[in-house]
């Protein structure tokens, strides 16, 4: 797991101030029990042993937020080492200085037997504390909630490139594309979002990316935390990138599918607590195995779903705000949803939740309007038939979060 650089920043500086903070006393009260134990003597001798370790500490902060600051504290073994070599560089460092300050030439072996009189205890307890104390701090601060996305309705978008025209299509035969007409259509979405209580954030235009504009596939959002994808389609990797620049400045956490997974994010479709993922031309075993351990951290349960004949899950079928899943029985098994209710048109599988009682749905799909209105939902109709040509539908143009 990765985080943003400001929040790391802050979380390497006050774990490293606490650690190098609980070595200076644990070295002090521990270094001269005898010292300690003599009343007339210990205030005196606290003062005095304080004063001896002052650099080896304040060298312990710098180069422990240093070091926090790339990462050590991604594995316990890598904390392991850093604290050891953290303690004899600081300590040596301080040992050198002392024999300075009073005109002597430290040499190696006069610094060892310094070290091991002296310091050895100094070491011990950097090396003890960063790997407990000091990663159970770090990760405690670098995921604490400062995510800005909180409380908003927030809808990432991306323009559709100059090459849009370009796209891959898999399951249908290729038709012509309007570019210009594509453009009209992703402003009048956009603007349909924005009218339905969504706050818009463009993702930075990818042109020589033809399928950008779908930027559905490239994350997962599980509140807070945002799972980066990995294409199945090679060519559209490139487009990660852009989305994870834009999560990270929301303030979201960043997990990334690691190769040999591959997922794109029309494949997950979530009801409630539950992620159903399809196992598609685009999401493999390995990719849905790897967002299996990181949604059980945040409280889903993964369910994977074999599809066959459409490019994602999400195309096929889509969840009604109440759960109910929607969609086409020729691309997946009804069986593995709770509720499953066919919709009369192809392009009415796919539906964008955009609130409680609305959802928003694609003109091509006017008989699953009238279903759907019959049902209660307020429905909202947008044009988007040149995404339609390139496999599009309504939830590929847009990440909601929120």
């Amino acid at each position: 797991m990765t985080v943003a650089w400001g929040r790391r920043i802050a979380a390497s500086i006050l774990t490293a101030f606490l650690v190098a903070l609980l070595v200076h006393i644990g070295t002090v009260v521990l270094t001269n029990e005898a010292y300690l134990a003599a009343q007339s003597a210990s205030w005196a001798a606290i003062v005095s042993i304080s004063g001896y370790f002052v650099l080896a500490s304040i060298f312990t902060f710098v180069l422990l937020a240093v070091a926090a600051i790339f990462d050590i504290f991604a594995t316990w073994w890598g904390a392991l080492i850093a604290g050891v070599v953290i303690g004899v560089i600081s300590t040596a460092l301080d040992t050198m200085i002392y024999y300075a300050v009073n005109g002597q030439k430290p040499t190696i072996e006069v610094l060892w037997g310094f070290t091991g009189e002296r310091n050895l205890l100094f070491i011990a307890l950097v090396a003890a504390l960063t790997p407990t104390f000091g990663r159970w701090l770090y990760r405690v601060i670098a995921q604490y909630d400062t995510a800005t996305v909180r409380g908003r309705r927030v809808a990432l978008v991306r323009i559709p490139a100059t090459n849009l025209a370009e796209g891959i299509v898999t399951n249908i035969d290729r038709v012509e594309v309007d570019s210009p007409k594509a453009d009209e259509q992703w402003d009048a979405y956009v603007a349909a979002l924005a009218d339905n209580g969504w706050e818009t954030v463009e993702v930075a235009s990818a042109e020589v990316l033809p399928d950008s504009v779908f930027v559905e596939d490239t994350a997962v959002v599980l509140g807070d935390r945002a799972v980066i994808a990995r294409s199945g389609a090679e060519q559209r990797r490139g487009e990660t990138p852009g989305t994870e620049a834009v999560l990270t400045d929301l303030g979201l956490r960043i997990d990334r599918i690691q190769e040999p997974g591959t997922l794109d994010g029309g494949d997950v479709l979530r009801v409630g607590t539950t992620l159903y993922v399809g196992r598609s031309e685009r999401t493999n075993g390995e990719g849905i195995r790897q967002l299996r351990g990181i949604a059980a951290e945040e409280g889903y349960n993964v369910v994977a779903v074999p599809v066959k004949g459409a490019l994602h899950l999400k195309s096929a079928v889509t969840a009604l705000p109440d759960g109910t899943v929607i969609g086409s029985a020729a691309h997946v098994d009804p069986a593995v949803f709770d509720r499953f209710l066919p919709v009369p048109e192809a392009s009415g599988a796919a539906v964008l939740v955009l609130a409680p009682d609305a959802v928003l749905l694609a003109a091509s799909a006017p008989k699953t309007a009238e279903l759907l209105t019959d049902l209660g939902y307020r429905v909202v109709t947008v044009d988007i038939s040149e995404f339609e040509k390139l496999e599009g539908c309504v939830t590929c143009l847009s990440i909601l979060i929120g």
